[in-house]
């Protein structure tokens, strides 16, 4: 899963080509929602913009666990689904 992240990593400042929306959460609807809670397009924005390499996640869920704000305040999360149904049409999922 990790893998094509990076790829698109290597490549600085990518853009993503389409958008669309969540239409039933998934494990990645999860995430892209913690990291547009945090205001980021997606995981490739936000090692772009924050210079890290890795992203902190939960080992039992795969979810991510804490992301720094654009103003350097954190948002943690929790280990279980935080992303509600009521929620997921807003997730936007970006194509590469």
């Amino acid at each position: 899963k990790m893998s094509e992240v990076s790829e698109v990593m290597t490549k600085a400042d990518i853009k993503p080509k389409s958008m669309h929306h969540a239409k039933i959460w998934s494990d990645d609807v999860e995430n892209l929602y913690r990291f547009q809670q945090a205001g980021y397009r997606d995981e490739v924005e936000y090692k772009q913009v924050k210079r890290v390499d890795e992203v902190e996640c939960w080992p039992e869920t795969g979810f991510v666990k804490k992301l720094q704000r654009r103003d350097n305040t954190f948002y943690y999360y929790n280990r279980q689904r935080e992303c509600e149904d009521k929620d997921v049409h807003k997730v936007k999922v970006y194509v590469y």
